[in-house]
């Protein structure tokens, strides 16, 4: 049986083992402890997701790496011998692209993937483009794209030396290289139809 999010604690930080046991129902990230609700994505948004994820699919197809869309589990900083209760950071990647599957397990992500893309929403702003960007950079994720559907466009970061640069912005009118992927590349225009 699950119980509604942060229901059964009487403490300010939670745990993995204490997500687990969550209401399913209720979106959710863990971040250093504190849980974070995420609303229902919008249409707009949804469409989006679809289209990058069937352009990286499409791709994909009989290679070793896979795309992932939200809701998937990405726990960041878990290491091999972490038990649930030692893992206080849980993330839901709009979409995320795996390629060591040693990586992969029954419940998600266990560490860094090799790229994020974020689609942003005017209620996430904030929290995509500082905390968990912050997050992405520390765990060492190589590639992060955040999708701008006001702009209609696609900003891409790679991480150099441990830090997230800007490498690349794209438009409508633009096909976006996934530099983590060799010889992928995404229809902008097509994203934003």
């Amino acid at each position: 049986m699950t119980t509604p999010i942060a229901q059964e604690k009487d403490c300010e930080r939670y745990s993995y083992a204490d997500y687990l046991q969550w209401n399913a129902a209720e979106r959710c990230e863990l971040i250093e402890g504190e849980t974070v609700l995420l609303a229902a994505p919008s249409t707009s948004h949804q469409r989006i997701s679809m289209e990058i994820s069937r352009q990286l699919a499409n791709f994909l197809e009989g290679k070793n790496c896979e795309a992932f869309a939200a809701p998937f589990d990405v726990r960041l900083f878990e290491k091999d011998n972490d038990a649930p209760e030692d893992v206080d950071t849980v993330v839901q990647p709009d979409i995320t692209v795996v390629c060591d599957r040693a990586k992969l397990d029954e419940r998600g992500c266990k560490g860094a993937p090799d790229m994020v893309i974020e689609i942003l929403s005017p209620g996430s702003l904030r929290h995509d483009r500082l905390v968990k960007m912050d997050l992405y950079q520390r765990a060492g994720v190589g590639e992060l794209w955040l999708v701008d559907p006001a702009n209609r466009a696609i900003q891409v970061f790679l991480l150099k030396g441990g830090v997230f640069q800007p490498y690349e912005d794209y438009g409508t009118n633009d096909i976006a290289k996934v530099n983590s992927l060799d010889g992928c590349f995404i229809e902008v225009g097509k994203v934003f139809q």
